[in-house]
């Protein structure tokens, strides 16, 4: 079987390259104007230059967003952006938009188009017609069932199959949301989300709702801290990845360009990890301990619960109450350098000389003991905190890498090591 892609986000430069080192075949990023992330996305063209020459530096390809809907006012800005990622030598740009697409196929005929999975590609009727309209790739709506993708696969040739594997799911049609722009002014399709549907909603008065025939009927319950009737769990495919394989998955995307680096390092870590393990053929045995043992480590993040989605033909669990799985661990600094034998520490959340530690690498955790800690004039302390640009000074008792990344055990879980 031809090898599989494993494709990561990259909400920043910074996270662009932890993604690589933790396992990423390929990223995935965009400008805030044109790529459905407008708040919580600091690249700039600059970064994307830089972006773009460090992952084909690491021989790894970097696919741009450019999937807004856009109006009127947009096309000249995105026809300028067009020619801007043709300098740049992107490996494809991610469109849902017809109008894109056609922008795209006039100013670079030879770009490679990847259709968003905001077209909601659900059938191969529709996936043989994005075929013959010049797209490579079409990133499968993740409504889309397991044998609905056997079947897209056995109808259309020479089309690419991409689809979501893990992070959040919406409550609408693959990501086409009307509610932030109708709540708060703020559309989805442009990039700006609000997430009205995370939001906890509370009775003004005692109420349920049903349709018009009485058929379906729902009491709105909530308690102390309200009501989620949007919220959705989040997708978990770990244990489901040979099949999409062998369904024809030719690339298995992780959503989450706003989640934490070393979310994307854990996440990324756990799918190269099992990837590998099948690709390796190794026996069925040794693949469900990596599989379990990947498991482990994505239950250790915090997330809303876990599902499979819509791939095994079941409407996916939602999530009511808003209960979040609590982390084991707290995401607490990163080694930015080194010193000597000190570790010289980017610190995002508190530490202290007391604090059982782990080092997050691209191969393994390592447990640590702080055995000293300096601040940037190098006077010993007995704590660190984040919030500035200042760096600290680390002598553990192990050598680490430059780009770990270090993670404390909570209190509640001092048992857990």
């Amino acid at each position: 079987m031809k090898k599989i892609e494993l494709l990561a986000p990259a909400g920043d430069l910074e996270k662009l390259k932890i993604a690589i080192a933790y396992g990423a075949d390929a990223v995935y990023c965009g400008v805030p104007d044109f790529s459905l992330r407008v708040r919580i996305n600091r690249f700039s063209k600059k970064d994307l230059k830089e972006a773009v020459d460090y992952v084909h530096r690491h021989r790894k390809k970097i696919y741009v967003t450019l999937n807004i809907y856009a109006h009127n006012k947009h096309l000249v800005k995105i026809e300028q952006h067009i020619q801007y990622l043709k300098k740049l030598k992107v490996d494809a740009i991610i469109a849902s938009d017809p109008g894109i697409i056609l922008l795209i196929q006039e100013n670079w005929p030879e770009c490679e188009i990847h259709l968003s999975t905001q077209a909601n590609a659900t059938n191969f009727a529709a996936v043989d017609f994005w075929r013959t309209q010049g797209v490579k790739r079409i990133i499968l709506a993740r409504e889309v069932t397991l044998p609905e993708i056997k079947e897209i696969k056995k109808q259309v040739k020479n089309i690419e199959l991409e689809y979501f594997v893990h992070g959040a799911m919406c409550m609408s049609y693959s990501g086409r949301c009307i509610l932030s722009k109708w709540m708060t002014d703020r559309s989805a399709n442009l990039g700006d989300c609000s997430q009205p549907c995370r939001w906890a909603y509370r009775e003004i008065k005692k109420m349920s709702i049903a349709d018009e025939q009485k058929r379906f009927i729902m009491n709105i319950e909530e308690d102390r801290h309200g009501t989620h009737f949007f919220n959705s769990y989040d997708m978990n495919l770990i244990e489901h990845l040979f099949k999409l394989q062998e369904a024809g998955v030719a690339s298995f995307k992780i959503e989450g360009r706003a989640k934490s680096a070393y979310y994307l390092a854990i996440v990324t870590r756990a799918y190269r990890a099992v990837l590998d393990a099948i690709e390796n053929k190794i026996s069925k045995k040794e693949v469900k301990m990596v599989i379990k043992k990947q498991k482990i480590e994505l239950d250790n993040l915090t997330h809303r619960g876990y599902s499979t989605g819509f791939l095994l033909g079941r409407e996916p669990e939602h999530n009511f109450e808003n209960k979040n799985n609590p982390a084991k661990f707290q995401f607490v600094g990163e080694v930015k350098g080194t010193s000597g034998k000190l570790n010289i520490l980017r610190v995002h959340n508190h530490i202290s000389i007391e604090d059982e530690l782990e080092a997050v690498t691209p191969r393994e955790n390592i447990k640590l003991k702080i055995e000293k800690i300096l601040d940037n004039n190098k006077n010993e302390v007995a704590v660190a905190d984040g919030g500035h640009n200042k760096h600290y000074y680390f002598e553990f008792d192990k050598k680490l890498e430059i780009g770990s990344l270090m993670r404390k055990v909570l209190q509640n879980d001092k048992n857990f090591l």
